[in-house]
This record gives structure tokens, C-alpha cells and sequence, in this order.
């Protein structure tokens, strides 16, 4: 309704174990070829920054509005990013100059994106994601110490009728859209409070801010009702439940999103509705786990591959899942590296990342997930592998 003996030895990956939300196995490793290591580690929905100074809010602060929307706009664009999260793209804006927010659902399945700011680009890590409040936070690598953040409200202070400003990057091409609206309504769904709005909220908008007449973010931009279902109804989430997450205080525990507690709210999903889509949803966060674990395997392929393997059986979306199948993987036994044990070393690794989806598929099986939701759902994340459906 809403939208890896005498012969040299091979490195083998440094993959531990890490407890996730649903999913147990392999932690992701830091993104390859980048010098500067944010100081920060991230569980599913569980926040592990270092400690930071708070962010500081408005809340308590009177702030004389600028003399014209112009220069809200002019103050507000220079701090909010276009992101690139694999095949999706979204919006985020910066509320420290490394850190930017944004929507959970944006990064959905990445462990690093890229985030473009007018001329300049730069790679992030995610490490902290809150599905709970479909909040994420961003950690920049190499950061401008001169950028521009937006400072934090509250959506306690937003009264209905009062002009708010969007801005995004419109069906996600389209960066710097600014629109503007009044507050429809204030909205408690499940644990979540959302800001109803008649701006308009594209595809693309979703992790941008919503800001007030003196250019304060009261909300962040994250869905909007269908066109054919109604016209000027789009929501976003109360800047109010950023503010633990930046200062470390924890994520929101809920296992429901806005998006299906608003759905509810609005009478959508029966009983056997809302089993599927937390079967779904627990099947999302199986997937994202698995890939963010993946692109460690990607890496030591490419690495010794080109040297170890004669030949290899292509039977999904990752070179090594040539692993998964009987005699998959054919040694290069005239190379002078110890080929055996990079294979057996790619193999231990990779199987409880195919254990874990293994799992998680039955359960989402259980839970009514339609088999071509979950297939799709591994394409998204690049985990799809005939094995699955046998």
C-alpha cells in the first residue's frame, strides 16, 4: 500500500563471528583499500559508536526565522547528500561533518555506499541501523572538516498547518529537489512518531530532512501513499528518535518498521498479512547480514583465483558459490601457492553463510513469503544461487 607446507601460503580473510538479528556467522571486515577506519562497529539495530559529543538540538532554542525561503534553501542544500546504495539511491543529510543520517531502508543491504555533496564525492560506512525507527547512520571516510550539518529540532515542536521544506534527491537523479508543505498531521504508529505532510516525497527523497521555516530538521523523509491511493500524503519519521542513535544510546528495538505499522494503522495487512511480512522482514535482515559478510569472500576470490583456479562452475550471483557445488572448483595444480588451502579456507567461510540462508528461507517459507519475494529479495542483494530452490 506504501511504497579465505612448502608452497607459499595465502592470506586467509579475517572473518569472526558476530551476533546479528536473526542471523548468526562471519562479521563484515572494513572496506577494502580504505586508509582512514571509522571508529565505529555496528550490530543489527544496536549502536557501537565511539563516544562523541552529543548533537546538539533546538528544541529548547527560539530561533528567528531567515528573512526568505531562498535563504533557508541556500542554507540547508550545502548539507545534504545524494546516496548511491548499490542499485538503490536515496537521500541523507549531515548532522556532524563525518556522519550523515539517513533512511534504514535506503542503505538496505549495503555495508558502504556513496555519498555525492555538490562537486564533491565521498565512500561511507554504515554503522549503525535502527530498523525500528528506519533510521541509519552513515560514517564518512577522509571528511570535509568545513561541511556544512543542519541542526536537530524536535517533532514535539511541529504543530499541524505550520510550512515545512523536503529536500532530496527526487527518483533518485533528480538531487537538491526542494518542496514545500505545511504539517498535516502528527502521527504515533507502533513506537514510531511520523510527521504527516502534503510536501511532496518522491522516490529518492526517502533519508532526507524536513525541516521548519528557520530550517531545523524536525522529520526525515521516508515514504509517501501511492499515487492511485491518494494525492499530498507522505510521511516522515520525528527527528526525535536520531538523537539516541547519535549519541549512543541504542537503537529502537521494534521489529516493526513505520511502513508496516502505518500500513496496519491504515487497515491494510490481516493476521496472515502481517506473519509474512515479519517473515520478510526477518528474511531482509538474514539477507543483508549474509551480504555485508559476502563482499570479504568477493575480495579473496579475486585476490587468488586468478592463480588458483583452472575453472569453476558459474551458479549464482558470486563467483564462490562455485564452493557450494560437488567438484565446483577445478585447482590450478602447476601454481606455486598453496592452493588446497585457500579453497578449504574459501569453504569454511563461506558455509555458515550458506547455513544462515538456509535457515532464514525455511523460516520465511513458514511464514508465507511468496518464493519469487525471497528470490527477488536475493537478487537485490546479490545472493540468488540455484542451490536455494532445490
Amino acid at each position: 500500500m506504501l511504497t579465505r607446507s612448502a608452497k607459499p601460503t595465502v592470506e586467509a580473510p579475517s572473518i569472526g563471528i558476530t551476533e546479528t538479528s536473526g542471523a548468526t556467522g562471519p562479521a563484515a571486515a572494513p572496506d577494502p583499500g580504505v586508509d582512514a577506519t571509522p571508529g565505529a562497529t555496528t550490530t543489527a539495530g544496536v549502536s557501537l559508536l565511539t563516544t562523541l559529543p552529543p548533537v546538539e538540538t533546538t528544541a529548547a532554542a527560539a530561533t528567528t526565522p531567515p528573512a526568505s525561503l531562498e535563504e533557508v534553501v541556500g542554507r540547508v542544500l550545502p548539507a545534504v547528500a545524494s546516496i548511491a546504495a548499490g542499485q538503490a539511491r536515496g537521500t541523507g543529510f549531515f548532522v556532524r561533518y563525518d556522519q550523515v543520517l539517513t533512511n534504514a531502508h535506503v542503505i538496505e543491504g549495503q555495508s558502504s555506499v556513496k555519498l555525492q555533496v555538490g562537486e564533491s564525492t565521498y565512500t561511507a560506512r554504515v554503522v549503525t541501523v535502527a530498523q525500528g525507527s528506519d533510521l541509519a547512520i552513515l560514517q564518512v571516510y577522509s571528511p570535509d572538516p568545513k561541511q556544512p550539518i543542519l541542526r536537530l529540532g524536535s517533532g514535539s515542536t511541529a504543530r499541524v498547518g505550520q510550512e515545512v521544506i523536503a529536500v532530496g534527491s527526487a527518483l533518485g537523479v533528480l538531487s537538491n529537489t526542494v518542496t514545500r508543505g505545511i504539517v498535516s498531521a502528527i502521527r504515533d504508529v507502533g513506537t514510531v512518531r511520523l510527521i504527516q505532510t502534503d510536501a511532496a516525497i518522491n522516490p529518492g527523497n526517502s533519508g532526507g530532512p524536513l525541516v521548519d521555516r528557520s530550517g531545523v530538521v524536525i522529520g526525515v523523509n521516508s515514504l509517501a501513499v501511492a499515487a492511485r491511493e491518494g494525492q499530498g500524503i507522505g510521511f516522515a519519521v520525528a527527528i526525535d528518535h536520531a538523537a539516541p542513535l547519535l549519541n549512543g544510546q541504542g537503537a529502537n528495538a521494534s521489529g516493526q518498521t513505520p511502513l508496516n505499522a502505518l500500513n496496519k494503522a491504515m487497515g491494510g495487512p490481516g493476521e496472515g498479512e502481517d506473519l509474512r511480512a515479519r517473515g520478510e522482514q526477518a528474511y531482509t535482515q538474514a539477507l543483508t547480514w549474509a551480504a555485508q559478510n559476502s563482499q570479504q569472500l568477493d575480495d579473496y576470490w579475486s585476490k587468488y583465483a586468478p592463480q588458483c583456479v583452472r575453472s569453476s562452475v558459474q551458479s549464482g550471483d558470486r563467483q564462490w558459490f562455485a564452493v557450494f557445488e560437488p567438484n565446483g572448483v577445478n585447482l590450478n595444480v602447476a601454481s606455486n601457492l598453496d592452493c588446497q588451502s585457500w579453497l578449504d579456507n574459501l569453504r569454511n567461510n563461506a558455509t555458515p553463510i550458506k547455513n544462515t540462508l538456509e535457515q532464514a528461507s525455511e523460516i520465511a517459507r513458514r511464514s508465507g513469503v511468496y518464493p519469487g519475494v525471497m528470490r527477488d529479495l536475493r537478487r537485490r542483494h546479490r545472493l540468488d544461487w540455484n542451490g536455494w530452490d532445490r
